[in-house]
């Protein structure tokens, strides 16, 4: 990877970077195509090396396991987990340590985090984030699964849908409602172990690409768990997971943006490698004027990831926070697109293959649009925060 302009790193974020580029090199990249074809990767393997090398927990307190370590490290390890040659596993990996987990170790009580914390941290334990339903998916508040209080515990029943690592999470961190009605109030998260009865994973859904991470519907069916399952305040749920969402969707574009260089340089190479009309295709002035926008276009990119990582690490306003993490999510989504869209071009028929990785990254690079929040809530976000949208009332 090249020098960047800003260069927030030190000696020891180098050498962390040098070693989890050698895991994804020797651990991750020679199984994905098994992975791809089984339509799964092993989490609980996985996690249990990465575990055991440090590489989980690395913002979390180290009463816990935590690394207790600044969020560049963070950044180091979601751009190196792009460069695997599929985006389905640094998916299943990035929900593990940084989508299903941000509120529980901030706002869980210890408990809590002694019983599912810790053993994530140390790769015993798989985790997942529950949200989307089959009738609300990018609309937060319009979720209908709820868990009702009986005694002193709550009684869960509904469905989640999309869920990555729900085949084999050991654990689910659950957004469901506490209280009646559609308002964004009265939504809770609750912490939910797999084992519970009245729990089932439905079906692993198959998809377009991330074919390695399995995806699940989820069911509830008076799933019963204790209310000291509850992180942080009942009714504070739908805030605690718009918090979440904003290091999902930053480590989202971190990520996308390592596997984008890494699309772009290959390209390259192919092209230079590929002979045709009796010269390589590199020579041609279309394309590498094409692949130098892509790299410039790659390089904002990280810069802004870098500076909404800096908002984060400095404590900045929330919404400052929401409206550079949204920008970072909607350019990364766009920019796969383009980035998947002509590589493959340059690739030419051999693009079309699949036994042509190119093949597997246009495929891979869709869902990023898509997931964790569309393009269009994205726009939806960044307009509200500037200005643009007039004032609604209150949804009850």
């Amino acid at each position: 990877m090249p020098t960047t302009h800003y260069q927030p790193f030190t000696d020891e974020h180098q050498m962390f970077r040098k070693s989890v580029r050698n895991f994804v090199e020797k651990e991750l990249n020679p199984h994905c195509d098994e992975w791809e074809e089984a339509g799964i990767w092993p989490a609980h393997d996985v996690l249990k090396k990465m575990g055991d090398l440090g590489f989980l927990g690395l913002n979390y307190d180290e009463a816990y396991g935590g690394a207790n370590a600044d969020i560049w490290f963070t950044v180091v390890l979601s751009e190196e987990l792009g460069r695997c040659k599929c985006a389905g596993v640094p998916m299943g990996i990035m929900v593990h340590t940084d989508m299903c987990t941000p509120a529980l170790a901030k706002y869980g009580s210890h408990e809590l985090k002694e019983q599912y914390l810790a053993p994530a941290i140390r790769g015993d334990m798989v985790g997942c984030i529950a949200v989307t339903e089959p009738g609300a998916g990018s609309d937060v508040a319009g979720i209908i699964t709820r868990a009702e209080k009986d005694g002193d515990d709550y009684v869960i029943n509904g469905a989640k849908m999309y869920i990555t690592n729900g085949a084999q999470a050991d654990w689910v961190c659950l957004l469901a409602r506490t209280e009646p009605g559609k308002s964004y109030r009265g939504m809770s998260l609750i912490m939910v172990p797999t084992t519970t009865p009245g729990f089932s994973v439905s079906r692993k859904l198959e998809k377009l690409g991330n074919r390695s991470s399995d995806t699940a519907v989820l069911s509830f069916e008076n799933a019963r768990v204790p209310q000291s399952n509850l992180i942080g305040a009942e009714g504070m749920g739908f805030y605690l997971q718009m918090e979440q969402f904003q290091m999902e969707r930053l480590v989202g574009s971190l990520s996308a943006t390592g596997g984008m260089e890494i699309a772009v340089r290959e390209t390259m190479r192919y092209c230079t490698e590929r002979q045709t009309f009796g010269q390589p295709l590199i020579h041609n002035q279309w394309i590498q004027f094409k692949l130098v926008e892509l790299l410039t276009e790659i390089e904002a990119l990280r810069q802004l990831n870098y500076y909404a990582a800096s908002l984060m690490e400095s404590g900045a306003a929330p919404e400052e926070v929401t409206r550079v993490a949204s920008m970072c999510k909607l350019k990364a989504g766009r920019l796969a697109r383009e980035v998947g869209d002509t590589c493959l071009q340059f690739y030419g028929g051999m693009g079309y293959m699949e036994e042509t990785w190119i093949s597997r990254y246009f495929r891979d690079a869709r869902l990023l649009s898509i997931g964790g929040g569309a393009d269009e809530v994205m726009m939806g976000i960044i307009a509200k925060l500037e200005g643009m949208m007039p004032s609604r009332g209150k949804r009850e």
